[in-house]
């Protein structure tokens, strides 16, 4: 594993995690590791906390908003998005972070009702969908530059 995976929050904070696109004012928009839904990103809450519960009113009306800018930005830049989901689970992980995923018309019709996290577990560890600058870095400066535009 790469080091910067054992701390996201921390590597990020340092300038070491490669999957930032912009630091946002209740922490990182990243893009996902995976890309089997194209656009995939997670906010990376900083400073680091275990859960929205354990922010004041006001981070936490910061933190969804952050959230929503950065769905924002992924529909604009994956079009055409059906709809967005967005999760905040907390069971896997000890910080906070929200997923943003993308959904599209043309996905596997017994998931597309159905949370990303209903998909198969090869659909998230695939070689295929690991994201590469190669294969997903158009997308990602897409939805980077529309993250921009909506932060000022």
């Amino acid at each position: 594993m790469e080091d910067w995976k054992l701390d996201r929050i921390g590597s990020a904070e340092r300038g070491e995690n490669p999957m930032v696109m912009a630091h946002m004012r209740s922490g990182f928009a990243v893009i996902g590791d995976t890309q089997f839904l194209p656009g995939y990103c997670v906010l990376l809450a900083s400073p680091k906390v275990e859960s929205l519960n354990d922010l004041t009113p006001e981070q936490r009306a910061q933190f969804l908003e952050d959230m929503t800018i950065l769905g924002d930005a992924v529909a604009e830049a994956c079009q055409p998005v059906e709809r967005m989901n967005y999760a905040i689970i907390g069971n896997n992980h000890r910080y906070l972070l929200a997923h943003i995923f993308p959904r599209y018309a043309g996905e596997y019709a017994e998931y597309f009702s159905q949370s990303p996290f209903n998909y198969p577990r090869e659909k998230w560890y695939a070689p295929q969908y690991h994201y590469s600058d190669e294969q997903h870095g158009e997308l990602r400066a897409r939805i980077t530059e529309a993250l921009q535009r909506r932060m000022g």
